[in-house]
Order: structure tokens, then sequence, then C-alpha cells
């Protein structure tokens, strides 16, 4: 038992040993660090950390962390554009070890472990290719785009540039700052200057003239905004004013309107109790006037429908007469029954034309006697008014005389009237008895003349039958 626990603590303290010694020989590194250690046939790159034996194996820490690298170009040495114009720049470059074991022993080999890093190391190695391809790419570009579109800028550089440099790799590159070089700094002894110094000069000409003409074109508009309204506050001054003359005057003419309505009206009063005076007078004069003339119209009436009475007798006895003739005629002439369908349809013809003149002549003769009577009255109405107006003119100097004169002419009028009724219906008597005659004469004449050519056509229709009969015996 005492031998198997003295193997127990020496195999214990062995380990321990053996722990010590690895903890005091394994080496380790930071991150974005990488450990190269050197053997006796082969080096070994570690990012985490490696046994390093002494004497036997050789350590070095490489800084592979990301690095800045910054071009400048400013004044004389401004970047030149494609228009010539310089432009002070500074870019920064983002450049580290390429986190790969090749690129790293590439790296150590060629440049060294401790000044892998270092800026000016760095800055030796790079500044000139980077400086050449700032150049070459401001070179493509006018001033303004190379302004405005910075990330092209970029882009464009890294991509002239790559990103694999030797064992280094380009991470990005960033534009801190970018303006055009001031013309106090520029040499007009040096061509691609002298044609800078032109093109800013135009361009800024240009500018200058558009920042005049904007600066004039407010000021003008100012103004014509300030004139336009001094006129608007002129016209709405020049408004009030007129509003004002109209209102007073308004006012004024309401005044005498008035006064000259109250002065009318009490005119028209006056002449108002004096027309019903004489109005209440004329009445009673054309009450006595009306129930003469009816009582004449009566008797014109009764007149009137004697005549047409007899009128109508008359009439009926001519178109029996008409009638009979007619007969006799058609019972002559009538061969059969389409002949005698036909004369019937031939004197409904003529009944209907008969109709259509007689109704023509009575709206003629009523056109006629509407006119009679409208002439009939305008002399009436003519009469009254020239009645009037002598009575009216008269009655300032003797009421009494003009109520003798109104009263004459209202008999006049009256005896006026009744003549023209008289010849009104005269003419309306002598146009009826003169239709009456024409209807007559216009249907024995049309009752004749058509017997005729019933007779007529008989008589060539029998023709043509013989005719007919004769060719077919033949």
């Amino acid at each position: 038992m005492d031998v198997i626990g003295a193997l127990a603590a020496a195999c214990l303290i062995l380990v321990l040993l053996a722990l010590l010694v690895f903890s005091r020989l394994y080496r380790k590194v930071d991150q974005g660090r990488a450990l190269i250690v050197s053997k006796t046939r082969k080096v070994d790159v570690s990012f985490t950390g490696q046994v390093v034996l002494p004497v036997l194996h050789k350590a070095e820490v490489m800084d592979i962390s990301v690095k800045t690298i910054e071009i400048s170009r400013s004044g004389r040495d401004g970047l030149i554009c494609r228009d010539n114009i310089r432009a002070d720049i500074r870019i920064s470059f983002f450049v580290k070890v390429n986190k790969t074991v090749e690129d790293v022993i590439k790296v150590a080999q060629s440049v060294g472990t401790e000044r892998a890093s270092h800026q000016d190391t760095l800055q030796t190695l790079f500044h000139a290719k980077f400086s050449e391809a700032l150049k070459t790419v401001g070179k493509q570009m006018d001033f303004t785009d190379l302004y405005t579109k910075r990330e092209e800028l970029r882009f464009h550089i890294i991509e002239l540039i790559g990103v694999d440099l030797n064992g280094y790799h380009l991470e990005d590159a960033a534009i801190d700052y970018l303006e055009q070089t001031p013309l106090s700094q520029l040499d007009p002894a040096n061509v691609l200057d002298a044609q800078g110094i032109r093109k800013i000069t135009e361009l800024t000409a240009i500018e200058h003239v558009r920042t005049n003409e904007a600066q004039r074109t407010e000021e003008k508009e100012i103004t014509r905004q300030n004139v336009d309204a001094r006129e608007a506050i002129l016209e709405l001054e020049r408004r009030q004013a007129d509003a004002e003359i109209k209102q007073r005057r308004e006012i004024e003419t309401s005044r005498a309107r008035e006064e000259a309505e109250t002065a009318r009206v009490v005119e028209e009063e006056r002449l108002r109790a004096q027309s019903a005076f004489l109005r209440t007078e004329e009445q009673l004069g054309v009450q006595r006037e009306n129930q003469a003339r009816e009582v004449a119209v009566a008797a014109k009436n009764r007149e009137r429908v004697i005549a047409v009475e007899n009128e109508r007798i008359e009439k009926d006895r001519l178109l029996e007469a008409i009638a009979r003739e007619r007969e006799t005629q058609l019972t002559r002439i009538a061969a059969d029954k389409e002949v005698e369908a036909e004369k019937r349809e031939i004197a409904e013809v003529v009944r209907e034309r008969v109709a259509v003149d007689r109704t023509v002549a009575e709206q003629e003769e009523s056109i006629k006697k509407l006119r009679a009577v409208e002439e009939a009255e305008r002399e009436r109405q003519a009469v009254i008014i020239a009645a009037e107006a002598e009575a009216q003119e008269k009655l300032v100097k003797d009421i009494k005389a003009a109520e003798a004169a109104e009263q004459a002419a209202t008999h006049r009028a009256a005896e006026e009237i009744t003549l023209a009724e008289a010849r009104l219906k005269t003419a309306d008597l002598d146009a009826r008895a003169k239709l009456r005659l024409a209807e007559g004469i216009q249907a024995e004449a049309a009752a004749e003349g058509l017997a005729a050519v019933q007779v007529r056509d008989k008589e060539a229709e029998v023709i043509e039958k013989a005719g007919r009969a004769e060719a077919e015996a033949a």
C-alpha cells in the first residue's frame, strides 16, 4: 500500500510539474496579433497561441490589426481633375496584414515582424501606389463629379489599387476632406493651373451672373408686389370714397323722391275726387245710352233673325231644286251600280269641297267682322278719349260746359257705335247671301259637269265593249 501511494504521489507531482512547464512554455497572443514561431526546419504561425521551447524556438509577435494610411494633397500639389481644376483632398486607406499563414510569413520575411505594422513602414510601402491611383482616378473625373460622386471615386480607387497588396489587404478607403484649391495657391505659370484658373473664373462668373440675376429678380418682384399692394390700397380707398358719395347721393335722391311722391299723392287725391264726381255723372249718362242702345240692338237682332231664317229657307229651296236636278240626271245616266257608286263618291267630294269653301268664306267673313268691330271699337275709344280730354280741359273754366260737351261726345260715340254695328250686320248678311248663292251655283255647275263626264265615260265604255265584241265575232 505504501508503494502504491508513493507511486500515485509521484505521478501527481509529475503531472503538476508538466502543467507548470506547459503553462510557462505556452505563449498566447491577443486578438489582432499573430505569433510567428521559428523552428529548426519550419516557421509556424498561430493566431491564438503555441508552445515555445527555449533555445529551440524563436517567437515573434506581429501586429495584424487595421492601420490607416493617409494621403493628403493640397495647394500646388492638389489633385488635378479632368477639367484641370485642382482639388484639396485627404483620403484615408485602411490596410492590414492579411490573416493567413502564407501572407503573415511573406510579410515577416519581406518587411520584418517589428516593422510590418509601423506607420512609417506602411507610408513608405504604399504612399506612392495609393497617391498614383488617386491621381489616375481624379484625372478621369471633373471637379463637380469628384465632389458630388464621392462613392464612385472611392470605388474606382479601390478597384485600381486592388485588395491584395503582397501580404497586405486593403480593407476600405474614406474621403475625409475634399474642396477646391484656392486660386491664391495656384501657379499661373503652370499650364494646367492656368487652364484650371480660366475654368474656375468662367464658372464663377456664370454663377455670379446667375446670383445677380436672382437678386435683381427678387428686387423686381418685391417692388412689383409693393406697387400692386399700393394700387390695391388706392383702389380700395377709391371704392370707399365712391361708396360714400353714392350713399349720400342715394339718400338725397330718396328724400327728393319722397317729397315728390308726397306732392304727387296730394295732387292725385284732388284729381281723384274730381274724377269721381265726373265718373258718376258719366256712368248715369252711359246707363241711359246703354238702355236705348239695347232697345235698338234688340230690334236689329229680331230683324237679323228674320233675315237669317228667310235665307235658310231660300237655301233649303235651292238645295232641294239642285238635289232634284241631280237625281234626275243620275237616274238618266245610271247604267249600273258601279256608276251610281262613283257618282255618290264624286258628289261627296263636291260636298266636301263646298263645305271647305263655305268654311273658308265664313272664316273670312268672321275676320272681316272682327276687323270691323275692332275698328268701330277703336273709333269709339278715340272719340271717348277725345271727349274726355276736351271735357278735362274745359273743366277748369266751366265745369257745366265740360259736362255738356262730354254728354254730347258720349251720344256721338254711341251713335257711331250703333251705325258701325248696323254696317257690320248688313255686311255680314250680304256676305252670307252671296255665299249661299255661290254654293248653289257651284253645286249646280259641278253636278252638270259631273253628269256630262260620266255620260261620256259610259258611252266610251259601251263603244269599247261593242268594238271588242265585233272583233271577237270576226
